[in-house]
C-alpha cells in the first residue's frame, strides 16, 4: 500500500471561517501557492511556508497541517 501526504488546509480554513485567500495575507505566501497546497498539487513542500502557515492559524501540532495517509 502506498503512503500520501496530505495537506489538510481546505479543512483549517473551513474551521476557523477563513478563506485561502485570507490564509494567503496572513501568512505571508503567494496566493497561487496556498492554493496548490490545499489543492495537493505541490509536490515540493517549503518548511518556512508551513511555519507561517501555522503561525497564522495558530496551529502548535504539524499533524494538524500534515497528515500521511
Amino acid at each position: 500500500m502506498e503512503k500520501k501526504v496530505e495537506i489538510r488546509l481546505k479543512q483549517l480554513v473551513k474551521d476557523r471561517g477563513v478563506s485561502l485567500r485570507e490564509l494567503a495575507r496572513l501568512s505571508d505566501i503567494e496566493p497561487s501557492i496556498v492554493n496548490k497546497l490545499a489543492n495537493n498539487k505541490r509536490e515540493k513542500i517549503y518548511l518556512p511556508h508551513i511555519e507561517r502557515i501555522a503561525d497564522a492559524l495558530d496551529i502548535s501540532d504539524i499533524s494538524e497541517i500534515i497528515r500521511l495517509k
